[in-house]
């Protein structure tokens, strides 16, 4: 871990969305040195999925050394933003690093994303880290250290990256055109960087993206407050770079990166907008909730249907379903299954009662799973888990990842069956 060495101390530090996560690392690391810490962060009232409020953060700051100033800011009520960064100045004489943390996230297709949604984005990413940027840039402009980092990717313009979540990335894109934009206009005043992880980031969102699992193919917080903390001891001279966390902690020395993994030795997933590694681009896209449309064409079924482990599996499915299930789920599942009794199956969840059946469902699947017939009857058993399964491309999956992760809770249920 790179060492703190009190460079920060006495200086304010304004982090958005600082009650959990990342923003909060970046906080607490800076804490450390013995920083001000300005936690604005919309959670005052505990989230009964997402740990962590501002008040919560301000406790843990102020227990190793920072001091704290919890305000109540979404970032896309200006009026909030103006009044948060006056308590600051009022309360710590002014504002030396801001960090643009806050961000809201759907990995869904054009179609699929509501327009509140595409609101939402817009109007936290791009604008949220615009008008925060705009209230702050007066008082860094004051600062020796002045430095304003967003979370944000580099701006690859490979189409890969806009097909599936093309709301996503404008909005994500918007916050790194921040820094391209005020890193000039700032030049030699302000210092304005992004900052992006290589891989990963254990979070709770990420858990909600994910699903059970995933974070054994994550790497901890920690890597991001490492390299924050890196480029605040850098000079104003240091402006308009798009960083990527390794890269930056690699120039510090750092060689052992095991240390940041939530299970060292384990693969990582490559962080969205990274070409690095182009051959699981697509798949980890799909992994992490992307929700492709279901035009592909699909290999016509067999006529008859086929008689088998994979017909037994499905029966014992049938056998399983109530509308219980179906209430809980309200998914469509379409499964693509190649080699000995293969075709096309199908898992309703969706109509009363629910249903089973060989061939296409009367309705559009909301997730096609392809996969050898072997595979699914390990996975439903409870001898291949659905995760390995897809990070070792065994299978693949087309839809909504949600729905997805939703099925293999079911399945857990099911395993004690099959």
């Amino acid at each position: 871990m790179l060492p703190n060495t009190g460079k920060l101390a006495g200086c304010t530090v304004f982090v958005t969305g600082a009650s959990r996560g990342i923003g909060k690392a970046i906080a607490l690391k800076a804490a450390k040195d013995g920083a001000n810490i300005v936690i604005a962060a919309k959670t005052a009232q505990a989230h009964p999925k997402l740990p962590g409020t501002i008040y919560t953060a301000a406790e843990e700051i102020e227990a190793v050394g920072g001091k704290a100033l919890p305000c109540i800011v979404d970032v896309r009520d200006e009026q909030q933003i103006t009044d948060a960064v006056e308590k600051a100045v009022e309360k710590f004489g002014g504002i030396d690093i801001l960090v643009n943390n806050a961000s809201a996230i759907s990995l869904t297709n054009t179609l699929e994303t509501p327009t509140k949604r595409v609101d939402l984005m817009m109007n936290v990413n791009t604008r949220g880290t615009y008008l925060t940027s705009k209230a702050c840039i007066p008082y860094l402009k004051k600062s020796k250290i002045a430095h304003i980092l967003n979370l944000s990717p580099p701006l690859n313009l490979n189409p890969v990256w806009f097909k599936q979540h093309c709301a996503y990335t404008i909005a994500k894109y918007g916050m790194s055109m921040c820094v391209l934009g005020m890193a000039e206009e700032f030049k030699g005043e302000i210092a304005v960087n992004a900052l992006w992880p290589k891989t990963a980031i254990h979070t709770a969102a990420m858990d909600m993206l994910g699903g059970s699992g995933v974070e054994s193919q994550c790497r901890k917080v920690d890597i991001i407050a490492d390299a924050a903390y890196s480029i605040f001891k850098k000079p104003k001279s240091f402006t308009g770079n798009f960083i990527i966390d390794e890269n930056i902690l690699k120039e510090e020395g750092i060689k052992n990166f095991d240390i940041y993994a939530v299970k060292p030795g384990h693969p990582l997933i490559p962080d969205f907008f990274l070409d690095e590694q182009p051959d699981i681009i697509t798949k980890k896209v799909e992994a992490l909730g992307a929700t492709l449309q279901l035009k592909e064409e699909r290999p016509k079924p067999q006529t008859k249907p086929c008689s088998g482990a994979v017909e037994e599996t499905f029966r014992i499915v049938k056998d399983s379903l109530s509308d219980d299930v179906v209430k809980a789920t309200q998914a469509i599942y379409l499964f693509e299954l190649s080699g000995e009794d293969g075709g096309t199956w199908f898992l309703d969840l969706k109509s009363k009662g629910g249903n089973v059946g060989y061939g296409e469902p009367s309705d559009q699947a909301d997730v096609v799973m392809s996969m050898s017939t072997d595979d699914f009857v390990k996975m439903f058993s409870g001898k291949l888990k659905p995760t390995m399964a897809f990070m070792s491309g065994k299978l693949k999956i087309k839809g909504n990842m949600a729905l997805a992760i939703k099925l293999e809770k079911l399945m857990n249920q099911m395993n004690a069956r099959l």
